[in-house]
């Protein structure tokens, strides 16, 4: 077991799937010489060779094309989009294709691919290397959406979307790949997917969040503990489909719910949490749900992004109002 930050973890799922299934291939802009562009694949060429990690030509359409075509003959592909931004050429190939293969031929095939893409700010890049889209992908039927918030996760469910039988997008906030490391096992065990994970326990309100906002949704609720605030923490890891009975529990228990994203507040993925929870829970709330989001426009450029994400005291306020409720 060895200390991996997120960038590392994945790169350790990416090796132990390359040697543990022959059928697992890698390919994406950069990712076999120059290690891609966070380095998630670095190193991958020399142990596997260029037959199973491959560089591509500058096109994201030809990328998810070729692998819902390798994914229908057998393989297991896992493309890269080097930056979220660069996505939507790609959403002909994940919509019409990818998410429809199983449906289209009544089972006779699968689409067993893996899409990974850096997504949301953070690192001080401009707006096509910032995008929290990810509601957009949950909106596509018989696609997967999944998004871990740590290292840990990061290397579970990244063996777990490489072994689903369907199509994975696999999302990596990238303000994390290095933000902290954690103790990594190299055992091969995948985290189940479409679970959510239970970062803190409480009594008193829930904050819904995934992907980088758990760092700040954490923080938020240690310090609503010194005001007397329990705060449960729920990362639900998995968007598409999400893990509704982690849900409807806890706030049966709490009463009260603040979800948290990074992505701009219409039409974002918290909208579908909280319908849910008007639709199934509304006996169970003692207080309107409240989202704390990214606003409404084009992710800022470096100087204002700190003010465009969801931070401590955002959080902070939202749940204090939501606990004003009697």
């Amino acid at each position: 077991m060895a200390e991996l930050s997120m960038i590392e973890a994945i790169r350790l799922a990416l090796d132990r799937a390359l040697r543990d299934d022959p059928e697992v291939i890698i390919f994406g802009e950069d990712v076999g010489i120059d290690g891609g562009v966070f380095r998630a694949t670095d190193g991958l060429i020399q142990r596997h060779g260029a037959s199973r990690v491959r560089d591509t030509p500058l096109s994201e359409t030809v990328i998810a094309g070729v692998a819902v075509g390798a994914a229908a003959q057998g393989l297991r592909p896992v493309a890269e989009i080097q930056f979220m931004g660069f996505i939507y050429s790609a959403i002909d190939q994940l919509a019409n294709h990818a998410a429809r293969l199983r449906n289209r031929t009544r089972g006779r095939l699968s689409c067993p691919m893996v899409l990974r893409a850096p997504y949301g700010g953070g690192i001080k890049a401009p707006e096509h290397h910032s995008e929290s889209m990810e509601a957009m992908l949950a909106h596509i039927p018989g696609l997967r959406v999944v998004i871990p918030s740590s290292p840990a996760q990061a290397y579970g469910l990244l063996l777990a979307a490489i072994q689903d039988p369907d199509p994975v997008v696999f999302l990596e906030p990238k303000r994390l790949y290095r933000a902290f490391s954690e103790p990594v096992e190299d055992d091969g065990k995948a985290l189940l997917l479409d679970t959510a994970f239970t970062l803190r326990a409480g009594g008193d309100v829930t904050l819904i969040t995934w992907g980088a906002c758990c760092k700040e949704v954490l923080e938020a609720a240690n310090q609503l503990s010194s005001e007397g605030v329990e705060a449960e923490v729920i990362d639900l890891a998995t968007l598409k489909p999400y893990d509704r009975a982690a849900v409807h529990t806890s706030v049966e228990k709490t009463g009260r719910c603040v979800i948290v994203h990074e992505a701009p507040m219409t039409g974002g993925f918290g909208a579908e949490v909280a319908a849910d929870l008007a639709n199934n829970r509304l006996t169970s709330l003692l207080a309107p749900v409240r989202r704390v989001t990214g606003y409404d426009t084009v992710t800022p450029y470096s100087r204002l992004e700190n003010h465009f994400f969801p931070d401590v005291a955002r959080i902070m306020s939202a749940t204090r109002e939501t606990m004003e409720f009697a």
